[in-house]
């Protein structure tokens, strides 16, 4: 049986007690954007999560406080949002293109793979790992959150097509290519000295095919417009944007034009909106800000080939960067601006959310995972369906993962 969190329980006992005849029509709204959150499965394709887990002060089985360091995800605030999915992101920065750094960033991702694996089995009352498609749902009956496990960024591949089936054995179900800087896989969106390959390389189109063969998702977050559409003459399943968002509304290269977003359609694939402000709507510069980050990157080699002690220094001193230069956030509203935009030009079949919460993203009224149910709210507010509302939360991205299963090779 599905266990529902204490805030959507009072919600429907007060929908019970005091029809909606009784109730303003803000209430009304709020009782019935709580009901449709609490009734359909949600999953987030992306999470960063992982880099907490390096962390001794963090416990993913206990609530943390987001405004205290505590992150953005854990299994308590999972239920108190109403997620019943997401996927872990085992992310690794951009190193050199050298034997030794695919080495150590082969070495880095495994130790990711077991510090998720451990975080699981710690609560195995509170969520399992999730392999296929249909374990989100399995597990929504056991009343657990599904934890599932993606790669961001193709550099720990190397140069060695058999450690995607190591990944994909241990769990991993996509594949980003690229992260902010061009490597052996593909150009990146965001790399400051040009095109390395001009789309992906004679590797990167090996890979691609690999994933194919093995059923795991393609994600083409983060990588180049040229890489993009390479990706979608070779493979032969749809593919995902993982955490990416619509470049007409917030013109960032790491978003996709309305072009991409009308191949990506025909491709059958989804774009799953991330929360990450700089990426909802165009932010005035602080050049301030930007330097000292610019400053901690550089102090830590752009957080290449790190120790666990190393990372939780990082995120200490990112933190402390945080709180001294505070950002604007954009806002909910802001956020589903472009999901109407995707419907307006696409169709409701080709929208999602994965919101990079751990890696940047927050929004002023959903600042972490317990205010996810805002975006459901907002959704109500525009008139969309429960049936919409669906699609967007889970049935888009389903119906990709089912796709790419079907059509791997055993």
């Amino acid at each position: 049986m599905r266990a529902f969190s204490s805030s959507t329980l009072i919600t429907a006992f007060i929908g019970f007690l005091f029809p909606f005849s009784c109730a303003t029509p803000d209430e009304r709204l709020q009782q019935k954007a709580a009901a449709i959150h609490a009734e359909i499965l949600t999953l987030d394709s992306h999470v960063d999560t992982p880099l907490m887990l390096t962390r001794e002060d963090f416990d993913i089985g206990q609530r943390n406080d987001p405004n205290e360091g505590g992150g953005k995800l854990d299994f308590p605030r999972m239920e108190e949002g109403g997620l019943d999915a997401a996927f872990f992101a085992v992310y690794l920065a951009q190193g050199p293109l050298t034997t030794e750094a695919y080495q150590q960033a082969h070495e880095r991702a495994l130790d990711i793979f077991g510090l998720i694996r451990q975080a699981v089995d710690a609560y195995p009352d509170m969520a399992g790992l999730a392999l296929t498609s249909e374990d989100a749902y399995r597990l929504r009956e056991e009343g657990r959150r599904a934890i599932y496990i993606g790669n961001e960024n193709g550099h720990p591949i190397g140069k060695d097509l058999g450690r995607l089936q190591t990944y994909y054995d241990l769990g991993s179900r996509y594949m980003g290519l690229s992260h902010s800087r061009n490597n052996q896989l593909c150009d990146a969106s965001t790399d400051a000295s040009g095109p390395l390959h001009h789309g992906l390389s004679d590797f990167g189109v090996e890979v691609v095919r690999e994933l194919n063969r093995l059923g795991m998702m393609v994600d083409v977050n983060h990588i180049s417009d040229e890489a993009f559409y390479d990706v979608l003459e070779v493979t032969r399943a749809p593919v995902i944007a993982s955490h990416s968002n619509v470049r007409a509304i917030c013109d960032h290269p790491r978003n996709l034009s309305d072009e991409m977003i009308l191949a990506l359609a025909e491709n059958g694939g989804v774009l799953q909106l991330c929360v990450l402000s700089a990426y909802v709507r165009e932010m005035e510069p602080d050049p301030e800000r930007e330097a000292a980050f610019d400053a901690l990157r550089e102090k830590w080699d752009h957080f290449q080939n790190l120790t666990d002690e190393e990372m939780a220094q990082v995120r200490r001193e990112w933190d402390a960067l945080s709180r001294k230069y505070p950002r604007p956030l954009a806002t909910v509203a802001e956020l589903v601006d472009h999901i109407d935009h995707i419907v307006e030009l696409a169709g409701i079949d080709y929208v999602g959310i994965g919101t990079d919460f751990d890696g940047g993203g927050a929004l002023k009224d959903c600042y972490d995972v317990s205010e996810l149910g805002n975006i459901t709210l907002e959704l109500i507010r525009r008139g969309y369906t429960k049936e919409e509302i669906e699609k967007i939360w889970s049935g888009n991205f389903m119906r990709v993962f089912r796709e790419v299963e079907r059509k791997k090779e055993n």
